[in-house]
């Protein structure tokens, strides 16, 4: 933020810039399409909104959307990659010796193949270690704010890996699906969908989920949110972890079991959120 496009190996960060230190700060992620030889983001104004609820919930000064928008053109006009590519904002307290001044920053890189994911995924679930309402009397825990502070999210993608699956889905202590840990869950049942509900729950709203939901209203079908245990999901139409850059992933088996799977569902649930 006010240097503009710079080389890609240049020095962003000081050593004692407090996201790196201390994971104090946000990001959010989004995916890059070319569309007719131009790239473009995928729903920008959810992610844009996101960001901007995560830095308020943690005191940030967070620069103007004007600005973030004039950074991400001036990063687009300049990304000649092919295929997808995953644009990173990111916003941190700044240099501890200098506490008045923020760093703001972003990324565009190019997007893994996430192809054969979409056709389908195993997961397992694990524990997070906290009930379904343990936020809703603590908002200093920071629930639903996508925060720097990864080292969980990555310890449980190394888990899923230990355990030969590809996915992983946190529970609570009390025995319900919260989320992935770069994902949301969405669940058909009832002819209807849901989601986990946010708040209470610390779960991260998931802009993907947002828009298949609001389309899925517009057409009249049933939308809302609703707590699920692992022994639910056999019983519905089918659970999908949906995410902003690798798309909506059907999940073909949870724990062992094999999970209910509609291609035609996944493709129509695909396509209304862009991919």
């Amino acid at each position: 933020m006010g240097r503009g496009v710079v080389p890609r190996d240049t020095p962003l960060l000081i050593a004692d810039d407090l996201g790196f230190t201390r994971g104090d700060g946000c990001f959010d992620a989004a995916r890059v399409v070319v569309v007719d030889g131009s790239p473009r983001v995928d729903h920008l104004d959810r992610h844009l909104a996101r960001f901007a609820r995560s830095a308020a919930a943690l005191d940030l000064p967070a620069p103007a959307e004007a600005e973030w928008r004039d950074l991400i053109a001036a990063g687009l006009a300049e990304w000649a990659g092919p295929g997808e590519a995953v644009l990173k904002l990111v916003l941190t307290r700044g240099p501890e010796h200098s506490p008045t001044g923020v760093t703001a920053l972003l990324t565009i890189t190019a997007a893994a193949d996430a192809s054969a994911a979409r056709r389908g995924v195993t997961a397992a679930t694990l524990p997070r270690g906290f009930t379904s309402t343990a936020f809703a009397e603590a908002p200093w825990l920071l629930g639903g704010v996508k925060t720097l502070s990864y080292a969980v999210n990555v310890a449980a993608k190394r888990e899923a890996a230990r355990r030969g699956v590809d996915e992983i889905v946190f529970t609570s202590s009390d025995g319900y699906l919260l989320e992935g840990p770069t994902a949301g869950l969405l669940v058909a049942a009832d002819d209807q969908l849901w989601t986990t509900p946010v708040g209470g729950t610390g779960v991260l709203a998931s802009v993907t989920i947002d828009v298949i939901m609001d389309a899925a209203r517009s057409q009249g079908v049933g939308a809302t949110e609703a707590l699920f245990r692992p022994g639910d999901l056999p019983g519905t139409d089918g659970a999908w972890l949906v995410s902003a850059v690798r798309g909506v992933l059907p999940v073909l088996e949870l724990d062992g079991v094999k999970l209910p799977h509609d291609p035609a569902l996944t493709a129509h649930l695909a396509a209304t959120a862009g991919f």
